[in-house]
């Protein structure tokens, strides 16, 4: 879906991330109408990520090599008109790449600077490598995840990378409202972990209800997967699954009365009678296919939904056998434009930026 709000135009957002979690932040600037040009080595690790439309296909991307100081000296060029830097580096990177926070602001007053990490700039694990299953582990969400007495599983998506970046959107969006009162600099520390320990209030919140001592047990019971039928996942006849979120207590009684068992309405909680009730709700939606099932229950309103598939959600044309090469084409292309683009928005001329793309500056 196309986003019409454009309230970030005119802002110019430079994006070093090399990650999803802030490549994906900078997407979403982008789709506010934000002007975000990625800034890469060329042939670097990113180009996995080239194919990947719907993060790379809003910005632009401008090729500098970092280490060589005459790309380093283009960078802070561009930095002095930006109003945003992202960096998804290990704590320390910026500093020895001369491009830490504090001497952008030295040179750009304005600059709103978010760094984004797995664990902070700051603490004992702040220098560990990590991926979104590590952040899960350490944040205390993958305790909560798969059956009661299971190992925890494995999402399948990037909860962390996302979660993360877009309170790194939130952060500097509102650090950019903020600057139009203060003129001020802001840097902003997006910790991965952190961020996802933030959005389990309810989980968290069960120490002021029933103590501390009580608060990992109810997380475990109360909130992983398939202990209540009122609240799991079936599969159906045709092998495919249903959602049913019926927790308020009308919607379970109308569960109930619908296939004729009254006798679980008063049960709905009760953890002695919870396998019995699942393994009832199992047998009866394997009558009947998914889509029947939701038919059926379209205007009973009692929280039942479809699982579907990714390509279900987002269809996509499957290529033709040619197409890959000729993206890969286009991509490199345009990359080139971007780079020559934005250098003459600096005052470079043809001759210059060629003399940089022989010395291999960009």
């Amino acid at each position: 879906m196309q986003n019409t709000n454009k309230s970030l135009n005119d802002f110019l957002v430079l994006d070093l991330s090399k990650l999803l979690p802030g490549s994906y932040c900078s997407t979403v600037l982008a789709n506010y109408g934000a002007r975000v040009i990625t800034i890469e080595k060329r042939d670097s690790d990113r180009a996995s990520l080239s194919n990947l439309r719907n993060i790379t296909g809003n910005k632009e991307r401008l090729h500098i090599n970092l280490k060589n100081e005459k790309g380093k000296k283009l960078f802070l060029a561009l930095a002095q008109k930006a109003d945003v830097i992202i960096e998804n580096f290990r704590p320390g990177v910026t500093q020895r790449l001369g491009i830490e926070y504090q001497r952008i602001k030295k040179i750009n007053p304005r600059i709103i600077y978010c760094s984004i990490t797995g664990y902070g700039q700051t603490g004992a694990l702040k220098d560990q490598a990590g991926h979104d299953i590590n952040f899960l582990g350490y944040s205390g969400a993958l305790s909560i995840m798969g059956s009661k007495d299971g190992l925890p599983f494995i999402p399948g998506i990037q909860i962390a990378a996302i979660v993360g970046a877009l309170n790194a959107a939130v952060a500097i969006i509102s650090s950019l409202f903020a600057r139009e009162k203060t003129h001020t600099s802001r840097y902003i520390d997006i910790s991965l972990t952190d961020e996802l320990t933030a959005i389990m209030p309810i989980v968290t919140g069960w120490s002021g209800a029933f103590g501390a001592k009580n608060r990992a047990e109810k997380s475990k019971t109360s909130h992983r997967s398939l202990n209540y039928a009122c609240y799991n996942i079936y599969q159906t006849a045709d092998g495919k699954y249903i959602t049913l979120g019926a927790l308020e207590p009308q919607f379970w009684e109308i569960i109930c009365n619908y296939f004729k068992v009254p006798q679980y309405i008063p049960l709905q909680f009760d953890s002695t009678k919870a396998k019995e009730m699942i393994d009832f709700f199992k047998n009866t939606f394997l009558t009947q296919t998914r889509d029947k099932w939701v038919e059926i229950f379209r205007e009973k309103n009692v929280c039942l939904g479809k699982v579907l598939d990714v390509n279900e959600t987002i269809p996509l044309p499957t290529p033709k056998p040619y197409e890959k090469n000729i993206h890969s084409h286009e991509v490199r292309k345009k990359i080139e434009e971007n780079t020559w683009t934005i250098l003459k928005e600096l005052g470079l001329s043809d001759n210059e930026i060629q003399y940089l793309a022989n010395e291999e500056v960009i």
